[in-house]
């Protein structure tokens, strides 16, 4: 590892450092430490680093802005890449804009109401980048990436790179070809809007805000919605109807708000929430006899959880 680390220093990959916690780095404020952890500076060096890490044989994952991740109190061994403001860039061309993967999709979304630009409304209040919007085709109130985007960059582990499109990307419900068929990493995305006037989309963007605020934990560390709703059944009214709204297991505890998010009240550790997502499950099975899935991803080293019911 130490001659691996001298190598992408001297190439000038990046931030790196060792041990970073990524408590720092995911909006649920949990997990333990990346063994290394980096921050390209460009898509040419970070097309590097995935060429050095394939020759060193060395375990990866990428993280965005850290939503919809639950990180191992473990931490991650390997190499964590984390696609930030060397991967932030955005052009606008008419109604074609094209951004990096390490771009806030809040931060594009109100930038393109501002410019006039429709479509992105949906996003608003997701807390992810880009890059990790489009790998889980992300959505809400109705829409989603799938909806918008033409294109996506991809970087893939052997270090190629290549343009999908949109029906290459082979969307579902949270989910494209990216996460099992074809693993790799979107390090920019292009979208196709529609003209509209700065106002319209500004209200309608508001009106999602003002929901959020008023149905949502935003004021309390989250991933996210915990779990894909088994349609036609609402995972949240699911948990709601179960009674299990501000049930809590050490700092982890189920929003009082929405049953469908889990909130780190202080102090909550990785398996504080593994143990109150299983809690959850086995209730929702009882009660109902539906097993609902989680969306949000866990990783790290020996992470037990899966999303099958212990026995």
């Amino acid at each position: 590892m130490e001659k691996f680390i001298n190598e992408i220093t001297a190439a000038e990959i990046g931030k790196i450092s060792s041990d970073e916690h990524l408590t720092n780095h995911t909006t649920m404020k949990v997990g333990g430490p990346a063994e290394i952890f980096v921050e390209p500076a460009s898509i040419e060096k970070l097309q590097t680093l995935m060429k050095l890490i394939n020759q060193y044989n060395i375990d990866w994952r990428v993280i965005g802005r850290g939503s919809n991740l639950l990180v191992s109190d473990n931490g991650i061994r390997g190499v964590v890449i984390k696609l930030g403001k060397g991967l932030d860039h955005l052009q606008v061309d008419g109604t074609t804009i094209r951004a990096g993967g390490g771009f806030s999709i809040i931060v594009l979304a109100t930038k393109m109401a501002r410019e006039g630009l429709s479509g992105l409304q949906f996003s608003s209040g997701i807390p992810g980048s880009v890059g990790g919007s489009v790998y889980m085709n992300a959505g809400a109130h109705g829409s989603d990436i799938s909806k918008v985007l033409t294109r996506a960059h991809i970087l893939f582990p052997d270090g190629k790179m290549e343009w999908l499109t949109n029906e290459e990307m082979k969307f579902s419900y949270r989910t494209s070809i990216l996460q099992e068929e074809r693993p790799g990493i979107v390090i920019e995305a292009e979208f196709k809007l529609t003209e509209a006037k700065p106002e319209e989309i500004k209200a309608e963007m508001k009106k999602y805000k003002d929901y959020r605020k008023e149905t949502q934990p935003w004021n309390h560390p989250c991933s996210g919605s915990i779990f894909r709703n088994p349609l036609p059944e609402y995972a949240g009214q699911l948990i709601q109807s179960a009674g299990l709204k501000g049930f809590q297991i050490g700092g982890a505890q189920v929003s009082e708000l929405h049953g469908n998010f889990i909130v780190n009240a202080g102090g909550a550790t990785s398996k504080d929430v593994q143990d109150l997502i299983q809690h959850i499950k086995h209730t929702i099975l009882d009660a109902n006899g539906v097993e609902i899935e989680t969306e949000v991803e866990w990783v790290g080293e020996e992470a037990p959880f899966t999303d099958k019911l212990d026995s």
